[in-house]
């Protein structure tokens, strides 16, 4: 490497994570650049199978008093992190996958006569709500945590920016601009937001995963 290279990443990493980073000589820095909180929910009115888009909508249930009533449900979720904690937590995942438009096309397709209930946040996307709507199938959503902007200013040129989440990205903006710093995105909704604020050189994660987006960033450089 000719010259050090310095990122940003706009959530904070796990130790070995940002141990990975610092072998290949790379500098980051991190901010979290969003911020989740459990809400106050009723789980009532439950369907029999359970829909789960991220780990924070998992951890808000894990911690509801009726959670273990919920354990003998089917469970559909997006992300094999996701899909590890539910399974550690005694969850029985019937179907999983990388992006909410291929589970929600799973459910269309296959198990388009059941009923579920979708565990979401304040700032969720669309696609399985429209999609589940679209195709008349039974279901009914309650809000388990929120998404708050925290925006950070930042003060030096960096090289590359890592990011995780659209919200992280309106978050970004919100007091920063990109103008030639390579992005590195964990998926494709999250590079879809970038291509909205007119970004050009963008870079997604083979897999939507913090560890993929890690071992793109290295290699890269």
């Amino acid at each position: 490497m000719s010259k050090q290279i310095n990122i940003v990443s706009t959530k904070k990493l796990l130790p070995l994570q940002k141990q990975l980073l610092s072998d290949a000589g790379i500098s980051v820095l991190e901010e979290d650049f969003i911020e989740t909180k459990i809400k106050n929910f009723e789980l009532s009115k439950v369907h029999e199978n359970l829909i789960f888009t991220s780990q924070n909508a998992v951890q808000s249930i894990l911690q509801h008093s009726k959670c273990d009533e919920l354990k003998g449900k089917s469970v559909f979720c997006v992300g094999m992190k996701t899909k590890e904690l539910l399974t550690e937590n005694g969850f029985d995942v019937v179907a999983y996958t990388g992006y909410a438009s291929d589970l929600a096309e799973i459910i269309s397709l296959i198990y388009s006569s059941e009923s579920f209930t979708f565990f979401s946040g304040n700032l969720r996307r669309d696609v399985i709500p429209n999609t589940l709507k679209e195709n008349g199938i039974t279901f009914n959503e309650i809000e388990v945590y929120e998404t708050n902007i925290t925006s950070k200013k930042m003060t030096s040129k960096q090289d590359g920016i890592l990011f995780f989440s659209p919200s992280g990205v309106e978050s970004y903006f919100k007091l920063n601009s990109i103008k030639d710093e390579t992005c590195f995105c964990i998926g494709e909704t999250t590079a879809e937001a970038l291509e909205n604020k007119k970004v050009k050189n963008i870079f997604i994660a083979e897999k939507p995963s913090v560890e993929s987006v890690i071992t793109q960033v290295i290699e890269y450089y």
